[in-house]
């Protein structure tokens, strides 16, 4: 009789993860950091512009263009699910140019190196998660 009714009323894990708007949920969460700081880029574009020059990328403002776009479309891709893949690897490629680029913590002095080693550290997990996305999402 117990397993009539748990048949009856599903798994609740079930019934939460394969949910449309659990998909969706999971999926702006996963991108959170991405699609955040691409809106920030193109609410306070100058800002954006000097990010920009302060890393040494000029052209500042073609350089916060192509984060902005990088950033926002490779999200929505995700989110949407629509050519997942190809979102999840712009953001993928992304996070990791940005490890040489913004957090070469091989070239600091404490603390400064160790926090930037952290950073790096996290980076490589959303890497590993954004292979994940594009690996299930073929």
């Amino acid at each position: 009789m117990a397993t009539s009714q748990s048949n009856t009323f599903g798994n609740p894990l079930d019934i939460v993860t394969g949910s449309t708007w659990f998909g969706y949920l999971a999926r702006a969460v996963l991108t959170f950091m991405f699609w955040g700081s691409g809106l920030s880029k193109l609410i306070d574009f100058p800002a954006g512009v000097a990010e920009m020059a302060q890393f040494g990328l000029e052209p500042a403002f073609a350089f916060n263009v192509a984060v902005i776009i990088t950033q926002l479309v490779g999200s929505a891709l995700i989110i949407l699910n629509r050519w997942t893949w190809l979102g999840a690897g712009a953001l993928g490629v992304f996070t990791a140019l940005t490890i040489p680029i913004v957090h070469h913590f091989w070239t600091m002095e404490e603390p400064f190196k160790t926090l930037e080693f952290y950073v790096v550290m996290e980076h490589i997990t959303v890497i590993g998660g954004l292979m994940v996305v594009a690996w299930k999402s073929r």
